[in-house]
């Protein structure tokens, strides 16, 4: 096993290029001269990271007037989440992470405490990208309900 890499503000975000949940090519240079949210959750359509998703979406227009676009990131399929986006009118890009390389280029994929297991897994986590590329925050271990509540005040929106 490789040491998990932990990112922290001020260090440039590593760059991905990952299929949407419409088979689109997204790369987070595609958005260089904005402000990004990226999100990083275990798997779609499960408690938790429907509350998380459908926050975010419900904070798309006041993270938009702050200047940000959001992006999710996690290993389901492409078809997986055209299903969820479609399942939660999700209008943001949902990025396929089969083979776990941007999980693990940001630290979100790790040892972790299940329920009083300790399991491999996705570690949710979330990081605020400026537009010239560089993370402003990294928060690991959050919590799907209150977190994106916890990001728009980071923010300001």
């Amino acid at each position: 096993m490789t040491e998990r890499v932990i990112l922290e503000a001020g260090q440039a975000a590593p760059d991905f290029s990952l299929q949407d949940q419409d088979g689109v090519i997204r790369s987070l240079s595609d958005f260089r001269d904005q402000r990004v949210i990226v999100f990083f959750y275990p798997e779609a359509m499960t408690p938790g990271c429907t509350k998380e998703a459908c926050d975010f979406q419900e904070s798309t227009a006041p993270l938009a007037a702050a200047g940000y676009r959001v992006l999710g990131i996690s290993r389901d399929n492409v078809e997986k989440l055209r299903r969820f986006a479609d399942r939660d009118e999700l209008q943001y890009p949902l990025l396929s992470d089969p083979d776990l390389k941007v999980h693990n280029a940001y630290g979100a994929f790790g040892t972790k405490n299940s329920y009083g297991r300790i399991i491999e897994g996705v570690i949710r986590s979330t990081f605020v990208i400026g537009a010239d590329g560089v993370i402003e925050h990294a928060l690991y271990n959050v919590k799907a309900t209150g977190h994106v509540a916890r990001v728009r005040t980071l923010v300001g929106a």
